[in-house]
């Protein structure tokens, strides 16, 4: 009789727990459901009646690859500027560098990882970079090869709209 109530209230409190569990978590409102299956809908009728683009000549695709390998010279030098916002033109030089500024929100392995736990549930969590540190997401920040001019090397130079970091002296001029 212990045996079979202990079962009851196992079986009980396991089905307590799954309801708690499911209410609110992955359930879409029925308003959004039923959005989703107009748009859905609309979509399958645009494509059906306009298909795809006639695309032959894949002009744009080129284009990205010759700048994709025009980037990857190692020999690429090119000449780096602030932006001045308050006439929009050219600002200060700041000199010579190697390659483009790389956005410091770019990630060098996947942001995030992908976890199951028991339940056989997919999750997305934020992963660390090599360096254990999470990248921000939006940043506006650079990092630029800039040359030095006292050892003519490259050297990284972290550069934001209101704060530029060098390992190096850079020239001094007024930025307003």
């Amino acid at each position: 009789m212990k045996m079979k109530r202990t079962n009851y209230l196992f079986i009980g409190a396991l089905m307590l727990m799954t309801l708690m569990l499911n209410t609110g978590c992955g359930i879409t409102p029925q308003a959004d459901q039923e959005l989703q299956v107009k748009t859905e809908a609309q979509a399958k009728e645009a494509n059906k009646e306009l298909g795809m683009p006639n695309i032959v000549n894949f002009q744009e695709k080129k284009v990205l690859k010759m700048i994709y390998e025009l980037c990857d010279q190692e020999n690429l030098v090119c000449y780096a500027y602030l932006f001045n916002r308050n006439n929009g033109s050219i600002g200060q030089y700041l000199g010579k560098c190697i390659g483009y500024g790389i956005p410091y929100s770019t990630q060098y392995s996947n942001p995030e990882k992908m976890i199951h736990p028991y339940s056989g549930v997919y999750y997305n969590l934020p992963q660390a970079e090599p360096n254990q540190l999470f990248k921000p997401t939006g940043l506006s920040a650079t990092w630029l090869l800039l040359i030095d001019p006292a050892t003519n090397e490259p050297r990284p130079v972290y550069i934001e709209p209101e704060i530029i970091v060098s390992p190096f002296k850079l020239p001094q001029t007024n930025l307003n």
